[in-house]
């Protein structure tokens, strides 16, 4: 998919590049140290790059790479889900999305936004109407771009340090 917008040329594209995931892991991980130290452990691109090439080849997983004029500045890392019937729940599919990732120096410019369009575009190319996420609570960018593209709470994770 290539966009043409105020004359910059953008580019999202499938990849099973796992270094370049690992390289565009740092921005949202950086975030979620930065958030959450107490959960985060800091960047490691051996570690992470070690974690992205044993996934990324799986057949539920499909990573986008957002592209800018030939310049790779962010991705999103989505699962295709099939939940089945059980005795609690009807069955349904979803795109499920584990990352978003933008270049900070890049955020705020819409680019988000057309990943967001191409995962649906990818939901409704495989006959799914529904798209999950969740994101740290105190995460107050990602509370705010999910809420700007659409998405509704419909259930809440909590916990209790003991």
């Amino acid at each position: 998919m290539n966009f043409l917008t105020m004359g910059v040329y953008m580019k999202i594209s499938q990849t099973n590049d796992y270094e370049l995931i690992a390289k565009l892991n740092k921005f949202v991980h950086d975030l979620h140290v930065n958030l959450f130290p107490e959960y985060f452990k800091d960047y490691n691109f051996g570690d992470i790059k070690t974690f992205f090439q044993g996934i990324i080849d799986r057949k539920e997983f499909m990573f986008l790479v957002l592209e800018d004029e030939g310049q790779p500045i962010g991705y999103a890392w989505i699962e295709l889900r099939n939940y089945p019937d059980n005795a609690f729940k009807k069955a349904y599919k979803s795109v499920y999305v584990h990352q978003i990732s933008i270049a900070e120096n890049q955020r705020k410019q819409g680019y988000g936004s057309k990943l967001m369009d191409k995962i649906s575009d990818i939901a409704k190319e495989n006959g799914i109407s529904k798209i999950e996420l969740d994101y740290w609570f105190n995460n107050e960018i990602a509370k705010n771009f999910y809420q700007k593209n659409d998405f509704v709470k419909y259930r809440e994770f909590v916990y209790k340090d003991i």
